[in-house]
Order: structure tokens, then sequence, then C-alpha cells
């Protein structure tokens, strides 16, 4: 299951929906009805991987299980020096782009942002303006555990239903929907977005506490 910054993540190739389970991050693909309102997922199959990017990942992230988990640890990480590094906060994104109808679950234990960016998010400071739904380029679901809030370009919607540790996100990339559920027995709507995306997006957490689990 997934603790504070440990995800695993996995993604499907040719398919119009995927699932993260566990952040640890796992992604399957699923068969989609389209109604209106917009589409849900019905069933998952075919689980498949997704990789977390390396010279994305903050320098205090541990990524292990061939960069499918990543760990908040309270020590630099010897990565690289690299231009996509996040060096002021502790995120990471995906190494593969989300297009089409995709769909995810990530299992969190503590507080953390989750979220879908554009490739080129401000990476370098340690201002709001490179953090997870803090700017233009971005689109997060601040996770704690008493409190859940869509976050976008720096302004907060709170959402009154708390929701459980599961959360699910499903993209219409095309369509511009982006959606996130409280995922238990039941899946519930927490908060839905109707925009338009402009540029590939791509899978992101963020971890907000110094403490990590293995």
């Amino acid at each position: 299951m997934l603790y504070w910054g440990d995800f695993l993540v996995s993604l499907p190739s040719n398919i119009i929906m995927k699932e993260w389970t566990n952040i640890s991050l796992t992604v399957t693909e699923v068969d989609v009805l389209v109604p209106d309102p917009p589409p849900e997922p019905k069933t998952r199959v075919g689980f498949l991987k997704i990789t977390l990017d390396p010279n994305t990942a903050h320098t205090q992230l541990l990524l292990s299980e061939g960069n499918r988990r990543v760990t908040l640890m309270n020590h630099q990480q010897s990565f690289l020096d690299h231009p996509d590094r996040f060096t002021g906060w502790w995120q990471v994104l995906s190494e593969q782009s989300l297009a089409g109808r995709c769909y995810w679950e990530v299992e969190r234990k503590g507080r953390v942002y989750v979220a879908v960016a554009y490739k080129y998010i401000c990476r370098a400071k340690c201002g709001n303006k490179c953090g997870f739904g803090h700017n233009d380029k971005s689109w997060a679901l601040h996770c704690s555990k008493n409190c859940y809030t869509f976050c976008h370009n720096n302004t907060e919607t709170p959402i009154s239903d708390v929701g459980s540790s599961r959360v699910g996100v499903y993209l219409d990339h095309r369509a511009g929907i982006l959606s996130f559920y409280s995922v238990s027995k039941t899946v519930s709507l927490l908060h839905r977005v109707q925009t338009t995306f402009t540029q590939p997006l791509y899978a992101g957490v963020s971890c907000l506490v110094r403490k990590h689990y293995v």
C-alpha cells in the first residue's frame, strides 16, 4: 500500500483508460462507457507498468523497484544534475505522458498532492510557483488527514467530502475533463474540472512531510 511519499506506478499502452493502485501507483486497462456526464471506469484488467522519471525527482526522493516506487528520505540521494529535476519541492513526474482517457488510483497515507502537470512546469524555485497546483501548468488535489483541497494556478477550492485514503483520478485529455474521486467500497466524485489542455500531461506526486516508510 502507499505510504507518505511512497508509490508504485504502472501504465498500459494502446488503451483508453489506465489505473494506479497503491501510491505505489499501478495503472490498468479499463473498459469505458461514454455517457453524458463524462465516463467513469467500469472494469479493470491487464496491469502494465509505468515508470517515474528519475531526471525529475527531487534529490530527497528515493526511487526503487525499477523506478516504480518513490520514498521521501531525510537525506540527499545520488542523482546527477539535470535541468528537469525539481529542486524546491519534493516532487516527481511520470516518465510517460498521459493522453486520451486515463484513470488511476492513489492509496496514500499522510499529506500529498496528487497531480497532473505539463512537462515544462517550473522546476528550480522554492516558492509556490513550482509546486503542483500553484501555477497554470498543473492541477492537483491536496490530500491531508482531515481536509481535501483542489488547487490550480494558486487558487484553492475546499472540498467538503474528506473522502477515503484512496483517490481516483480520471483524465479525458481531448475533452478537457479532470475528475478526482474518493474510492472505497463505493466511488464518489470529489471534484471535476472542465478546461482545455494544450500540452501532454504527466502524472505527478508531491510529498509534504519529511518522513518516510519502507
